[in-house]
């Protein structure tokens, strides 16, 4: 009996990673993002590992996790794939509080973000345009 299996939600020519509870503001986040979203995987590899921001890092370990989701998980060509959306969530936000001036408080929020990434296969004809 139970429950009948759930469908797979993204398109046969897609894989994605997503990672959790990222230690970060979602704002800082999104503008590492940003800066893949729509690439090729190979220069967006590139672009994070250059990259002087500390959440290039992490972005960058979540895209080599989902290039092997699509190579392992889906067999689709990793030469072929782009970073079709890179988008960023807000997760809990941990709230402290510090010693200020004369007796009194102030509020610490420490943010954390959810990171999703998607990769897509492009498709063949698409590719045959763009090498000749």
């Amino acid at each position: 009996m139970g429950k009948a299996a759930r469908g797979r939600v993204l398109a046969d020519s897609e894989a994605r990673a997503v990672v959790r509870m990222l230690r970060t503001s979602p704002r800082k986040l999104n503008l590492v993002a940003e800066s893949i979203r729509g690439k090729n995987v190979n220069a967006a590899l590139a672009s994070l590992t250059f990259s002087k921001r500390r959440m290039a890092v992490d972005v960058k370990k979540a895209l080599q996790s989902a290039i092997a989701n699509a190579e392992n998980n889906h067999q689709l060509d990793v030469d072929r794939l782009v970073v079709a959306e890179a988008y960023v969530g807000k997760a809990l936000v941990m709230k402290r509080f510090a010693a200020r001036a004369r007796g009194r408080v102030g509020r610490v929020e420490k943010p954390f973000s959810n990171l999703y990434l998607v990769v897509r296969e492009r498709p063949e004809e698409q590719d045959a345009g763009e090498q000749a």
